[in-house]
This record gives structure tokens, sequence and C-alpha cells, in this order.
């Protein structure tokens, strides 16, 4: 499988404290890779290099094969990626249709069939059910599933996740696994972080582990299970 994401050597700063040192992983087309790490080790920081939110300070981050590590963030998602960010950040005074096409782009090269309203409401019926209520009406894993429809609305190659259950209720955390794994049928790449290591293993080709801005481990999920050692000792689980 060709790498559809690489990331090499990424270095990088929040002002005069260097936050990344050196991170380098690749996505492969219709691949799920995890980052996995203590909180503060640079999983989220390195989330937001990828999307043009932190400035990249070295290394490179390709897309397709091409660099985007000098991209607006605007033109980065252009590329065929997108996020479900940590605290889901849905639109709170719209409603829910309104945030579903609000960044809606039918990009012809996005990964499996198109995703348009239907095909969201069909994968996420409670967001049918809901339609006409404000964001700021939602519980948490509504607003999680909106997250992630919103996301897909843009027909990305890459689905980014960041803390895809956190807080959420164990029958809505079942509903957002059921939903990724579908999507990994579907074809569609991504990337999950998540602290969840038993549904992550269930989920993943492979895994990346994060420390103090280094990925200091690497391999499929099949090596991280009999090693558990590793999640042990950078995971405390």
């Amino acid at each position: 499988m060709s790498a559809f994401l690489s990331v090499q050597g990424l270095q990088a700063s929040y002002g005069h404290a260097q936050a990344l040192f050196d991170i380098s992983f690749d996505v492969a087309e219709g691949e799920v890779v995890t980052l996995l790490g203590r909180n503060g080790m640079g999983r989220s920081t390195t989330v937001k290099c990828l999307f043009g939110m932190l400035p990249v300070r070295g290394g490179s981050v390709s897309v397709a094969g091409a660099r985007v590590d000098h991209l607006p963030s605007h033109r980065i998602a252009r590329q065929g990626l997108a996020l479900v960010p940590e605290g889901r950040q849905v639109f709170p005074n719209l409603s829910v249709e309104e945030n579903l096409v609000a960044t809606a782009r039918d990009d012809k090269k996005g990964a499996g069939r198109r995703w348009d309203l239907q095909r969201v409401y069909s994968f996420f019926p409670r967001l049918k059910e809901r339609r006409g209520n404000l964001g700021s009406q939602l519980s948490g894993g509504e607003q999680q599933m909106l997250a992630i429809g919103r996301a897909l609305m843009t027909n990305p190659r890459l689905l980014v996740l960041d803390e895809a259950t956190e807080g959420l209720a164990p029958v809505i955390r079942n509903e957002i696994w059921r939903a990724l794994a579908e999507l990994k049928q579907d074809g569609l790449s991504q990337i999950v972080i998540d602290k969840n290591v038993k549904a992550l293993l269930g989920l993943a080709d492979r895994h990346f582990v994060i420390e103090k801005g280094r990925v200091v481990w690497g391999g499929t999920s099949a090596e991280l299970k009999s090693q558990p050692e590793i999640v042990h000792q950078y995971l405390g689980v």
C-alpha cells in the first residue's frame, strides 16, 4: 500500500517551548492508524501540525506525495483531510442540518461512495431525528456523531479523530466504534486518538506511541498485543 500521508521528523514549538522533537509515521490508503500516549505527550500537537493550526518548525508533512506543511488550514483540508476535533466544536447556534451543510464539499477524489445529507442521516439515524435541533441542544454523544458527520460531508480521503470517544457513555462509545469500523470497510483512511486500547486494537492496522514529543514505538495490532509492557510503560494501563 502506498502512503497517502507521510510525516517525517516533525518538530513544533509553543513559543520557545519545543513540543515535538521527532514525529515520523505514515498512513496508507484505506489504513487505520492510532497515535497513542499519555496526555501532554504530543498527540494533539501533532494533529494541529497536520492541519496547519500550529507552524511546523522542522521535518515535513506530505499528502499523496506533495508537501503540505507550508499551506494554510483551508488548503490542507482541500487535499482530502478532515478533522473531528477534541471537544467536538460543533456550531452551537446552528441546527444539526446547518452544521452538516456548512462545510460540505463534493470531492470526487474522496474515499468510497459520496457523502451527502441522506447518507449521513442513514449512517447516524439519530442526527436525522434531531436535524432541526441546535448544536447546543444535543447530548455529548450526539455532538460527536454530528462532528463526524460534518467531517464526512467534506468527502475526505483521511479522517482524523482527536479523542474519539472521550466522555461518552458506553453505549454511545460502542456506536462510535461501530461507525469507524464501517468507515474502514468503506476504504476511508483514519488516524484515531483515544485511550481505549482494547477497542483500538480491534479497529486499527498499526499504532504509533508518542512520548515527550517523539515516536518511541510503532507496530501492528498483533505486535502491540504481544508486548503488553509497551502499553503499561507508555500508557499506564
